[in-house]
């Protein structure tokens, strides 16, 4: 527990003047290529090998960030650099 603590970053939240929130969730990984980016969010998309994944994980976020809040998901990808998502949802639902 002690090594969670010590090495715990929150997810930065913004609140924005159009009264809405933005999280940004950033990792340094491997970046995704266009044609990654072009199907992330699509149903049974994965890029794990068979058996590994449903490639629903993203699909679902979408679908409750985009059409059950109204809110928007923006991904980007740079090489060398790694991926964001950043999220952005109404300050009241």
């Amino acid at each position: 527990m002690d090594e969670i603590k010590a090495n715990f970053n929150p997810i930065p939240v913004t609140i924005l003047k159009n009264n809405r929130v933005k999280i940004s969730i950033a990792d340094h990984g491997k970046e995704m290529s266009e044609e990654v980016k072009a199907k992330i969010f699509g149903r049974l998309f994965t890029t794990k090998a068979v058996g590994k994944g449903t490639g629903l994980g993203l699909a679902i976020a979408r679908q409750i960030v985009v059409e059950k809040h109204g809110g928007s998901i923006q991904v980007n990808s740079i090489l060398g650099e790694g991926t964001k998502f950043i999220i952005t949802l109404p300050k009241e639902a």
